[in-house]
């Protein structure tokens, strides 16, 4: 398989300068030193190097930091990295599911260029009479409407034995494994004022600051604890923020010609590119964000496979990768912690994973992703101390002082409305905290005033901080079970 980031020497193009259109001859590829990558187990195919740069981005309208490179426009279908015959196959399938549309339609839904590809190849499928002209919307060639013919059809239902997806052109593995090593989070600069400015919606103590801004800079692993309700999962989801800058995922990836889905809509928030010259089977993404609790499984950590659409979907820790993944509730999962921290002995020391196809055949992808374990419980109780170890950084998260307390129940009244007041916050103390012999939590105030508001429109009374309402929102919130 031909990779797709052509070299052209030392040099790359910038972002205003055009890329060489398919008319034009393109420069011969130039190796360049790329990172070593740890050597592949038994039977696993190896990550390569590619050899064709991508350009430096610009940035962004919000100000925010660009990529540090872009995947630069397909001019041709040898810059895919894939067969022709991958990508007619692919087209024949997207003309069955859609029916009869543009040519245009065609190239958009393929995400590939319409001159200099999708056109060859739809000429080429007419010329096999797997496609027929249906209609025109303009004498251009980008508005002639395809359909299938009989014979298309019949090629189309031998496709669908195989793989029904009709999607985005999926990228090599190779490409992906060299944009994700110019992504990565542990190559971020996290500086004390970012680490300040990104934490300053929190009350915390300084200590925390102190050792949150080196472990994020550090790119290993993070493991928060202590009681809940303090806001470690707020830390971690904040930590993401402190990396900065957008990233470009793939729509999906192709591997011994299997397809798999990695942008995940509900993981990656897609942003505007103004990069023209940018290959558009990738996305240009915020930092990606994933947390999983207690509902985490071991296959959950695998490629999921479709018996249905024979279509593969990236697990959890791949869609994760150039972002954050966060383990919430650590010791809570359908696993042993111990049986969960040996899945990631290898990816967190060799920054590499290892995920089985269903032919057996074993697959080297990238592992770049800050990794955050979060738990309430005690962490004797849960791992031993070589897994302790192997969690660089370990942070407890304890519960607010009085003063800290305070400050929060005053930011939460202001956000929501609520005038507070000295009388009030000293009635709440003696009443609900210190006579019940209760630690406050970082999460009360916000709870607790949300109970407040429901029952002022409820009872049709003003939201203040009376003692009648008072009374009401802490009897609902610290209900006695039993």
């Amino acid at each position: 398989m031909a990779l797709s980031f052509v070299r052209t020497g030392l040099s790359t193009a910038t972002a205003d300068a055009p890329l060489a259109e398919p008319s034009q001859a393109r420069p011969q590829p130039q190796p360049l030193p790329h990172p070593p990558l740890p050597a592949p187990a038994p039977g696993a195919i190896p990550v390569a190097a590619p050899v064709r740069a991508a350009a430096p981005a610009p940035a962004g309208a919000s100000g925010a930091p660009a990529p540090s490179l872009v995947p630069p426009r397909v001019g041709c279908i040898a810059d895919t990295g894939l067969e022709e015959s991958f990508i007619a196959d692919l087209i024949l399938k997207v003309l069955y599911f859609n029916g009869v549309i543009t040519a245009g339609q065609v190239a958009h839904i393929l995400r590939l260029p319409f001159m200099g590809v999708v056109d060859g190849l739809l000429e080429s499928l007419k010329a096999n009479h797997a496609i027929e002209v249906q209609g025109a919307g303009s004498a251009l060639t980008v508005a002639y409407k395809y359909g299938l013919t009989d014979k298309g059809r019949n090629k189309v239902r031998e496709l669908l034995e195989r793989s029904s997806y009709a999607g985005a052109c999926p990228v090599t593995l190779e490409d992906y494994a060299y944009m994700v090593s110019k992504q990565r989070a542990r190559d971020a600069h996290v500086t004390r004022t970012v680490v300040e400015q990104a934490f300053s919606q929190m009350v915390l103590e300084p200590r925390v600051l102190e050792q949150v801004g080196p472990a994020i800079n550090s790119g290993e692993s993070i493991f928060l604890f202590g009681a809940p309700g303090n806001g470690k999962t707020t830390i971690a989801e904040i930590a993401t923020t402190c990396l900065g800058g957008d990233v470009y995922i793939p729509y999906a990836l192709i591997v011994e010609g299997e397809i798999i889905r990695v942008f995940d809509d509900s993981v990656h928030q897609e942003m505007d590119d103004p990069n023209q010259n940018t290959d558009g089977r990738w996305v240009r993404s915020k930092r990606p964000t994933v947390i999983a609790g207690g509902e985490l499984t071991l296959p959950a950590l695998d490629l999921t496979y479709s018996r249905e659409s024979k279509v593969y979907e990236a697990p959890l820790q791949l869609k994760a990768n150039c972002g954050m993944f966060l383990i919430d509730d650590f010791g809570r999962q359908q696993c042993t912690p111990a049986a969960l921290l040996n899945r990631w002995i290898v990816p967190l020391e060799k920054h590499v994973d290892y995920l089985n196809l269903v032919t057996g055949t074993k697959i080297k992808v990238p592992f770049e992703e800050l990794i955050v374990f979060s738990t309430n419980l005690s962490p004797k109780d849960l791992v031993d101390d070589a897994f302790l170890r192997r969690m660089q950084y370990k942070i407890e998260v304890r519960s607010p002082s009085i003063p800290q307390f305070k400050e929060i129940f005053q930011r939460v009244a202001k956000g929501k409305g609520v005038t507070f007041t000295e009388e009030a916050f000293d009635y709440l103390m003696a009443e609900h905290y210190e006579k019940a012999g209760r630690e406050p939590q970082a999460c009360h105030p916000r709870d607790l005033i949300n109970h407040l508001l429901s029952a002022s429109r409820y009872y049709d009374v003003p939201p203040v901080l009376s003692r009648e309402l008072i009374d009401f929102a802490c009897r609902s919130y610290f209900a006695r079970l039993g």
